[in-house]
């Protein structure tokens, strides 16, 4: 194969370099050009050797990880994973280069580095290919400001429940939609595919940014209007009925689509309810999660959304679940908040 993946490791810890190239090598589509100890010596490298895909550290001497991060969003745009500390120090450090522009993250363990890093090389692989063919235009960020929350006008008709699924690029696609989200709306359910170690540090961070309340389901919870319940990062999240009120109800059963949350289970738990009073809204990330789930909310009744390619930063799931017949409307990230306020 001649047009490899050229991918620069950049990391200070000269174990970690040579531990990640090999695991990239071992893949044949992947080729690593060279690696690099801190961020200067990743910026003469980058000129060098024109990477496709980096993967940064971000406690590194001489320049952090992120403010390297924002030289290269804004001097060289491309698509960059962040190699993080399953901590909560690491939690605010990677939604905060995600919020920057960062592609996609690896969790690096704390404990037994070399053995728990190789169980996740198949992932890591996985997010160098996806990060090569990503839409880059996508990870540019635009500030959200107050201004940019949407009025609530009456609606056209009644919603119970509004659930969002996302993964590769979802942490800010989410945040993209609540944000802009006002008070009044019915409840909303999030499966987001994300580290447990990361979920409340999330949580909390869309709530500080959020009108509405955005909370990390811990336990059984009575869904209420004016707030967004998020799964926690390793539990499934689903909706059940006591009397005339709808409760999220966590699942700790095996993962689907490999993925603890995953959307499908959150979608499926509204069709076995035929809650025809709902939305369905599939947004970007890898994979499969969450198309089949949609489907069924559509033939069910519901209404239901895929974002579109052009504002993905992956169409994996969105573009499946369009495939299947799954989306009844297409719409652009910056739309998808003014369709629920007329419709919610």
């Amino acid at each position: 194969m001649t047009n490899k993946i050229r991918v620069l490791v950049v990391d200070d810890s000269a174990f970690i370099r040579v531990l990640l190239t090999e695991i990239l090598a071992k893949d044949s589509r992947i080729e690593v050009v060279a690696t690099a100890e801190d961020p200067i010596d990743a910026r003469d490298k980058i000129k060098k050797y024109s990477p496709d895909v980096l993967t940064l550290d971000v406690e590194m001497p001489k320049m952090d990880g992120l403010t390297f991060l924002k030289n290269i969003m804004r001097l060289r745009p491309m698509p960059v994973i962040m190699i993080s500390t399953l901590t909560q120090k690491g939690a605010d450090v990677t939604l905060e280069a995600l919020q920057i522009g960062a592609f996609d993250f690896i969790g690096k363990p704390s404990t037994d580095v070399k053995n728990q890093l190789t169980e996740l090389s198949s992932e890591l692989i996985e997010k160098v290919v996806a990060a090569s063919q990503c839409n880059t235009h996508a990870l540019e960020k635009e500030p959200v400001t107050a201004s940019s929350v949407i009025s609530l006008e009456k609606p056209k008709k009644k919603l119970d429940l509004i659930t969002i699924g996302a993964s590769t690029g979802g942490t800010e696609a989410i945040r993209e939609v609540l944000t802009r989200l006002p008070v009044g709306l019915p409840p909303i359910l999030l499966a987001q595919h994300i580290p447990a170690t990361f979920s409340t540090s999330y949580a909390k961070r869309l709530n500080r940014e959020c009108e509405i309340t955005v909370t990390e389901v811990s336990s059984t919870v009575k869904l209420q209007k004016g707030y967004a319940y998020l799964a926690p990062g390793d539990k499934h999240l689903r909706v059940e009925k006591k009397g005339a009120e709808y409760w999220g109800v966590l699942n700790d059963g095996e993962k689907v689509n490999r993925h603890k949350p995953a959307v499908d289970v959150l979608f499926d738990s509204v069709v076995d309810l035929k809650v025809k009073r709902s939305i369905g809204i599939l947004l970007t990330g890898m994979g499969k999660d969450g198309a089949k789930g949609l489907l069924a909310m559509r033939k069910m009744g519901a209404t239901t959304i895929a974002q579109d390619e052009a504002s993905s930063v992956v169409w994996g799931m969105p573009g499946a679940a369009v495939a299947l017949g799954g989306a009844g409307k297409i719409l652009p990230l910056s739309k998808i908040a003014q369709y629920i306020c007329n419709n919610g």
